[in-house]
């Protein structure tokens, strides 16, 4: 809220000075008449001016500096974020000791595509599919793909930082 009321008050500055000089342009070129003032005091307002539209520019190009690197710093959170499922996704795949074509078809699944889509994408038949992902249901302890997903997303969201244990049939599995 702080930021927010600094970049009201440095545009407000700045609009204050801009419409100083547009107001002296204006009122000398269209002959508007003005009551006249000392030129000490004039100069000293016109030095004021554009100090506050250099401050406005230089205050202004630090805000941006920030929100850029605040941007960097969220890409960079989302980036190692993506890394860390990649990573919890491997992790509970050798586990629960899936082979590479599970791996590849329980991939596709988490990601939302169809037992024909995931077919046509590793050029085998739907049933074969679908006997992949029974066993991978098997081997993670769950009943489908809803379930499948939110192990992932219970990991995700611990607020301890900790992953979940695994699962009895999961241990069962990797010991094998």
């Amino acid at each position: 809220m702080r930021r927010r009321w600094f970049l009201v008050a440095l545009f407000l500055a700045q609009f204050l000075c801009a419409s100083f000089f547009v107001f002296d342009i204006l009122t000398s070129v269209l002959g508007i008449p003005v009551s006249p003032m000392p030129w000490e005091i004039r100069e000293l307002l016109e030095v004021a001016a554009a100090l506050g539209l250099i401050a406005g520019l230089v205050l202004g190009g630090l805000a941006l500096l920030r929100t850029m690197r605040e941007r960097h710093q969220a890409e960079e959170r989302l980036r190692r974020a993506s890394g860390a499922f990649m990573d919890l996704l491997e992790e509970r795949f050798g586990e629960w000791g899936l082979t590479a074509a599970e791996r590849d078809v329980a991939l596709f699944a988490i990601k939302g595509m169809s037992t024909a889509e995931i077919a046509g994408l590793r050029a085998t038949s739907e049933g074969t599919v679908k006997a992949q992902t029974n066993a991978i249901y098997r081997k993670a302890g769950v009943s489908g793909r809803p379930q499948l997903l939110s192990l992932f997303i219970d990991d995700l969201m611990r607020d301890d930082g900790a992953i979940r244990p695994m699962t009895a049939v999961a241990a069962v599995a990797s010991a094998k």
